[in-house]
């Protein structure tokens, strides 16, 4: 069976300058977990929801702060502070481009690939997606795991 068999023709792709929470939503509306960044029909990125979290992620302090009975005060304000820069900080991250968090280096098949071949380098390289490009490197369809496990239960 080849991947021709069992991809999605249909990709859901952005664009490298489209905004993060603009490719956030799109994500949400598709209901879909990751997709391609094209550029003129060739993939030039990949991003997933795993790229957008780790946006989130707020490094960790070590050991056990206590505060002085003035630091008591101080602390309220001062965690504040630090949650309207927070806010401001994810404000912003919204606005930057997905180039910025996509994954440059994706793997990709042919459509003439047998799905043995594509099931290979999504388990080595633990990936949950495969963009399917032609001779000329445009874009015609993605593969998921999904779809080679549906291909299996079709032999």
């Amino acid at each position: 069976m080849k991947v021709k068999d069992v991809m999605n023709p249909n990709v859901v792709t952005c664009a490298p300058d489209d905004a993060i929470r603009d490719v956030a939503q799109l994500l949400k509306q598709e209901n879909i977990s990751g997709l391609p960044v094209a550029d003129e029909g060739k993939v030039v990125g990949i991003v997933s929801e795993g790229d957008i979290l780790k946006l989130l992620q707020v490094p960790e302090h070590g050991g056990l702060w206590l505060p002085s009975p003035f630091e008591v005060i101080e602390v309220p304000i001062r965690e504040l502070i630090n949650w309207e820069d927070t806010k401001r900080m994810l404000d912003d991250i919204g606005s930057k481009p997905v180039e910025e968090i996509m994954k440059k280096h994706v793997y990709t098949v042919s459509p003439e690939d047998s799905i043995q071949e594509a099931s290979t380098i999504i388990t080595k390289h633990k990936i949950n997606r495969l963009p399917v490009v032609d001779e000329d490197e445009q874009l015609v369809g993605i593969i998921t795991r999904g779809d080679i496990i549906r291909g299996l239960g079709k032999l």
